[in-house]
């Protein structure tokens, strides 16, 4: 489990649970995801660059630490990749936004990618890929990698849950992209689902199920 990293905070962990509970309305999920992933973005940004700005406060002038440096990249893996993204652009409305649609085969578990429009300059920018299930990581390996091929090269990769056989597989492929969830559950069971987990995700935020 090197490069993972989970966010054990009393209330991510908290939320997580209300998330997790099958009876919580779509309204409810959706909040409590967009509430978690700006806890989550507060932990994914800590390494951002600093530097000062002179500015004047009402009482006195002084040098501000301000972020610097070529503005930060979120990228949602399509559908339920933009529960996540909504929360921390809440956290960091600047940021630049990109999006990659990828469906996971319901036979073959492969993914298939439908979509894919990200900024520019991904070379000089942070870029975080976000997906809230890391299952059988086939989706987050294949949209990590056409990320890489856009040309961005310094990633990281967040989730709400992952499954250890995701991470092994996620890791495998993408072995310096680092991982930061907030829970690693117990496996997948047969059809590729999280166990324990909260079920379908994008069903959930979206109430498509």
């Amino acid at each position: 489990m090197n490069k993972v990293t989970v966010v054990d905070h009393p209330l991510v962990q908290h939320k997580l649970s209300l998330m997790r509970r099958k009876e919580t309305p779509t309204a409810k999920f959706r909040q409590l995801i967009r509430e978690i992933s700006m806890l989550l973005g507060y932990e994914i940004t800590r390494d951002l660059k600093m530097g000062t700005a002179r500015i004047e406060t009402p009482i006195t002038a002084m040098d501000a630490p301000v972020l610097t440096g070529k503005k930060l990249v979120l990228i949602s893996v399509l559908r339920a990749g933009n529960g996540l993204l909504e929360g921390m652009l809440d956290l960091v409305p600047s940021a630049r936004v990109g999006h990659v649609g990828i469906y996971r085969d319901p036979d073959t578990l492969v993914a298939i990618e439908y979509y894919f429009k990200v900024p520019h300059d991904l070379e000089e920018r942070k870029t975080i890929v976000v997906d809230p299930m890391l299952a059988t990581a086939n989706s987050a390996i294949a949209a990590v990698q056409r990320v890489k091929e856009a040309g961005a090269k310094d990633i990281k990769f967040v989730c709400l849950l992952a499954a250890p056989e995701g991470i092994e597989a996620f890791q495998a492929a993408h072995p310096d992209v680092p991982i930061t969830t907030a829970s690693i559950d117990e496996k997948l069971n047969d059809h590729g689902y999280i166990v324990p987990g909260l079920g379908d995700a994008g069903d959930r935020i979206y109430g498509t199920k």
